[in-house]
């Protein structure tokens, strides 16, 4: 099966991605239009050396299935995502699995496509951002119990954990964001979120904006029991 096209333009900046069609003023936090939760996996398109990293991204799966919670993810089949999204898809059906790929990836796929009954609907998008604002507003549509999770991965998972983190330290959205820290992969950057506040770069108030799970129930735990971290902002953010 082919995936879909997606007619959403991309926004020239984060904001630009949560504005609603009046353009209001508005920050990430948007209706909740969609039924049950909805959590955003960041992670790796390599499945790693060690095998207790597919073991997590299966059992991240086996969880969200048994708490009724739908993944977006980055659309990939390779690696931590596809076994993400495969695992998920064989439990739940492929309505608990939404991709988005920028067209630009999807000629790395096999056959230049996505198995939609394997991986779950996929919607193929322009860009990287488009991919970015419109993973964000299913997460922040869908209303409480979802957030944003990192599996392992690279440059490209590291980046789009930090941006999440980053817009809810500006108060662009108030959803959670938590590290799965396999085998103690995420442990250097735990150190340096203590380092920068301890340096005096990140205020204390939000060193908590970024949580830690080292199981995938924990993953849920955090997800239910997030705060909002004190220092974060409350800007308006108005559309550009």
């Amino acid at each position: 099966m082919r995936p879909r096209a997606s007619s959403a333009s991309g926004p020239a900046s984060a904001p630009a991605a949560s504005e609603p069609s009046s353009g209001a003023s508005s920050s990430l936090n948007g209706s909740h239009t969609l039924e049950g939760p909805v959590v955003c996996v960041f992670c790796g398109f390599s499945s790693g050396t060690s095998p207790k990293h597919l073991a997590a991204a299966r059992s991240l799966a086996q969880t969200f299935h048994a708490h009724g919670i739908r993944l977006v993810y980055g659309g990939g089949a390779g690696g931590l995502m596809g076994e993400l999204a495969r695992t998920l898809v064989s439990l739940a059906g492929p309505s608990s699995v939404h991709g988005i790929i920028p067209s630009p990836l999807l000629t790395l796929e096999r056959d230049h496509q996505i198995n939609e009954a394997v991986y779950g609907r996929t919607t193929v998008v322009k860009d990287m951002h488009t991919r970015k604002q419109l993973m964000a507003k299913e997460v922040i549509d869908a209303g409480p119990g979802g957030g944003f999770v990192a599996l392992s991965g690279g440059y490209g998972t590291l980046e789009e954990l930090m941006e999440v983190v980053t817009w809810n330290q500006l108060g662009i959205h108030d959803r959670p964001v938590v590290v799965y820290n396999v085998d103690g992969y995420w442990d250097g950057l735990m150190s340096w979120v203590r380092n920068a506040v301890s340096s005096g770069f990140i205020n204390a108030g939000n060193a908590d904006i970024l949580v830690e799970a080292q199981s995938a129930e924990k993953v849920v735990v955090e997800l239910n029991e997030y705060r909002k971290a004190a220092g974060r902002l409350d800007l308006q953010w108005q559309h550009s």
